[in-house]
């Protein structure tokens, strides 16, 4: 039995940074916390990547399990995650989240939206659960898949560490603009997520 299944860890990392996006939570990551000291950013990326490995890894673990125990499907991880990610865009076009407490602030942005469910959101998490049914009790397998979680991770927490090299491209104007345009994104995977949930709901009855 192979130890490691090379094949697996291609699919897994390839899959997942496709669902994830690392690059396309920069605009995000800086439009939240882009006007932020230096270390409060570092802070934030680096809670917000630990946030999305263990959402994945307790998926990867139990994800099946926990969702036959609550009687929840994906279509409802999907509609979840779209009404939270339409309400962050909301803030973030209107310009409300600028008024709320800055220590509240980095630890409710590490936490939601970046850590779970723009990064750990439903595509991600039923991706892993996929995956962890191909291993099919394998060790290699899972060894494989362990270690394409993590590198994922690594490269989104590599992406939104050296983010800040673009605020001193962009200045405070563009960090403001840069809210507006990751608002109506975010609003648009909303929907998107919302339309997939009524699918998956109405496809399931």
């Amino acid at each position: 039995m192979s130890l490691f299944d090379a094949r697996l860890f291609a699919e897994v990392t390839i899959t997942l940074v496709v669902i994830m996006d690392p690059p396309g939570t920069i605009p995000v990551f800086l439009s939240l916390v882009g006007r932020r000291p230096r270390l409060a950013r570092l802070r934030a990326a680096r809670q917000a990547v630990l946030v999305s490995l263990a959402v994945i890894s307790l998926f990867a673990v139990g994800g099946e399990v926990i969702l036959r125990y609550l009687h929840i499907g994906i279509p409802a991880l999907q509609g979840a995650g779209g009404l939270l990610l339409l309400l962050i865009a909301l803030d973030l076009l209107t310009g409300r989240d600028a008024n709320q407490p800055q220590a509240v602030d980095d630890v409710n942005v590490a936490l939601v939206p970046l850590g779970t469910p723009l990064l750990a959101g439903p595509g991600a998490i039923a991706a892993t659960i996929v995956f962890v049914r191909q291993a099919e009790g394998n060790a290699g397998s899972y060894v494989a898949l362990a270690l394409a979680i993590v590198a994922v991770h690594l490269v989104l927490w590599l992406c939104l560490r050296y983010s800040g090299a673009l605020i001193r491209l962009i200045k405070d104007s563009g960090i403001t603009l840069l809210a507006k345009i990751a608002g109506l994104l975010l609003a648009a995977i909303a929907v998107q997520l919302i339309a997939d949930s009524v699918r998956g709901f109405v496809g399931g009855a």
